[in-house]
């Protein structure tokens, strides 16, 4: 039966690195991991470490998706998902509902967190201080997937192009976040206007809150992720009559699905194969996701790439401070 887990997590910059570092295995490469992985093969993730004794194959898996502006509902649509990865691999699942994406990444990093889906932008902070392995994407029958930046206003702004947000106030989401800050930031100068030189950045916190707050007048306008307003609208939760979209960017990657780079080899096949079986018809999880189908393999070399240059851009470094946007 599946559980939800709602108490916080500490947030990961009150651990110590040097604590975790001492404990670490000597390694000749591990590229931007911490200190606490190795990556031999050179594929960017941490590997499986080679001693059985370090390998985990916990009784309970712990599964969380990004942190969203209703985690309870989202716990009930990823509701099917779960009956199957719980019966894939034998083991009871619960349902983590993360506040915040800092929280999300030590949850893993401590052992916590065995599966997790980690949005774009904190996706590297996961991979490189969590040891989180990207295996897996939502996507079309034909194979496609991704997302959007869009820069929504009110319908009756006189805000025309990205360049009339000069001396406004814009709501970004937060620090981590690609589409609502890392992506603008790298993409926008380009585009005439530099974020904190040009116009006020304020950080909403989410995607849902830069929309609803863009709705009702706090914000002037706000970059976001073309799939979450699109969910917001068809749940109502705002009138696509009362914003107007002034400008979007080529695809990104969406939310990553990942594995705990020291479970049982065996477990992370069975875990594997939950999400590479899954059928999204008729279930609330296809109906919240519309236009996805199934799960699509993906790799974090290639895939992210383009997301992992957005932000050496941006001079993102992947520590807690950089996680917490310090």
């Amino acid at each position: 039966m599946t559980k939800i887990i709602t108490r916080a997590a500490t947030a990961l910059g009150v651990l110590s690195l040097s604590a975790f570092a001492a404990a670490a295995e000597d390694c000749a490469e591990r590229g931007a991991l911490d200190a606490l992985y190795c990556d031999a093969n050179g594929d960017l993730v941490a590997d499986t470490p080679t001693d059985p004794a370090k390998l985990s194959n916990p009784d309970t898996l712990v599964f969380a998706y990004t942190p969203v502006e209703d985690p309870a509902v989202y716990a009930d649509i990823w509701e099917p998902f779960i009956a199957h990865l719980s019966e894939k691999t034998g083991k009871d699942v619960q349902f983590f509902a993360v506040q915040s994406n800092s929280a999300e990444v030590e949850a893993m990093r401590s052992g916590r967190l065995h599966v997790a889906g980690f949005s774009t932008g904190p996706t590297p902070f996961a991979v490189n201080l969590a040891g989180a392995v990207p295996f897996a994407i939502m996507g079309a029958e034909d194979g496609q997937f991704g997302y959007k930046l869009q820069v929504f206003t009110q319908a009756d702004s006189d805000i025309k192009e990205v360049k009339d947000l000069a001396g406004r106030r814009v709501a970004h989401t937060s620090p981590t976040s690609n589409s609502g800050n890392q992506a603008p930031r790298a993409l926008f100068p380009a585009l005439g206007v530099e974020p904190d030189k040009d116009y006020e950045v304020i950080y909403s916190g989410s995607h849902d809150q830069s929309m609803l707050g863009v709705v009702a007048g706090d914000y002037d306008a706000a970059p976001v992720a073309s799939e979450v307003v699109d969910r917001m609208a068809e749940r109502g939760l705002y009138d696509p009559e009362d914003v107007r979209m002034i400008w979007e960017s080529d695809p990104f990657p969406t939310t990553s699905f990942t594995v705990a780079h020291n479970l049982d080899p065996e477990l992370t096949a069975k875990i594997k194969d939950a999400f590479f079986s899954f059928d999204f018809a008729g279930t609330k999880l296809g109906e919240e996701f519309d236009g996805v189908s199934k799960f699509i393999p993906i790799t974090y070399k290639d895939q992210w790439a383009v997301i992992r240059q957005i932000q050496a851009s941006n001079g993102v470094e992947y520590t807690p401070q950089g996680l917490a946007g310090k």
